[in-house]
């Protein structure tokens, strides 16, 4: 009988080349604060892969390497989160990358601190990053991983708080996220999203 398993890991490992998007803000002011989780989890991946050379493009930082049997082209955006969909755009165009091939990872305000979320369409709900993104592609079938930053407390302003820095007990909590952050997009690029959420969405 031919297909089954082996056909699909075989689609997956033929896919073509996978961009990761980490989301977050340029500049020291904003290095590992909430809401640049994404540039966090990104860097973690960058680390993994060998730390392979930074390049600049389309008003972002990309590097590009190998994930198992995946080419893989990680890119911050450096145009400030709210105009990330400019830069986003502009790399799946040059690089000609299938929609079904950019993962997008960001902060999310509805989520425990360090808990995850995949989904593979849907609106931003609320993430302006990730709504400029769905603007720029013209669609919201954009694969988003989403890191929980626990809810804004009730005395602070939602602007502030998603720019201010983890404490120290916090920063264990989202060490791990990212940790788990990085095996579920092992997991998507190897297996493809239904897996990846599957595990991760517990």
């Amino acid at each position: 009988m031919s297909g089954g398993l082996g056909s699909v890991a075989r689609a997956i490992t033929d896919a073509g080349m996978a961009l990761i998007v980490g989301l977050g803000n340029p500049g020291a002011k904003y290095d590992r604060t909430r809401h640049n989780i994404g540039f966090d989890c990104l860097n973690r991946l960058h680390a993994s892969m060998g730390s392979p050379s930074l390049q600049a493009k389309f008003e972002g930082q990309f590097a590009k390497g190998r994930i198992g049997q995946r080419d893989v082209c990680l890119v911050w955006p450096l145009t400030f989160m709210n105009c990330s969909g400019r830069c986003v755009s502009q790399f799946a165009r040059f690089y000609k990358v299938e929609l079904e091939n950019i993962l997008v990872i960001c902060d999310d305000l509805s989520l425990p601190l360090g808990k995850l979320r995949i989904r593979k369409s849907g609106s931003s709900g609320g993430q302006k990053g990730l709504n400029d993104i769905i603007q720029s592609l013209g669609t919201q079938d954009v694969t988003r991983l989403r890191i929980g930053i626990d809810p804004t407390p009730a005395h602070w302003d939602t602007a502030d708080y998603v720019l201010s820095k983890f404490s120290a007990s916090e920063r264990a909590v989202v060490d791990e996220g990212l940790f788990r952050a990085n095996e579920a997009i092992a997991i998507w690029l190897k297996e493809g999203v239904d897996s990846a959420m599957n595990i991760f969405n517990r």
